[in-house]
């Protein structure tokens, strides 16, 4: 996916041949499927509604969250920050334990 910053290309608004944009977009709509669910299951859906997949001029699939609330996108970051710090927390408490497992197998 390329623009100015790398991220991500136009969207495709007129096909050209040779470009396979349903692979693109079924990964899109796969993946914004799986975010609609977990937004449901937090009683967000209603801070997406823009939610939706779609695909750029190269045929990688997008996922467009749309326009929302700044609160929306504040909520939405500390989710993910939310994630990241749990995530962190359930690696480094696995890390002692490996470790004693393979002190274990060596003895």
């Amino acid at each position: 996916m390329t623009d100015r910053r790398g991220v991500v290309a136009k969207r495709a608004e007129n096909l050209m041949p040779g470009v396979p944009y349903v692979r693109g977009w079924t990964q899109a709509r796969h993946s914004a499927g799986t975010l609609a669910a977990l937004l449901t299951d937090l009683g967000l859906e209603s801070d997406f509604p823009s939610l939706s997949a779609d695909v750029n001029v190269l045929g990688e699939g997008l996922v467009r969250l749309g326009a929302i609330r700044p609160e929306a996108a504040l909520l939405l970051a500390e989710l993910i920050t939310s994630g990241l710090a749990a995530e962190m927390l359930d690696s480094t408490a696995q890390v002692p334990t490996d470790a004693l497992k393979s002190r274990a197998s060596a003895a």
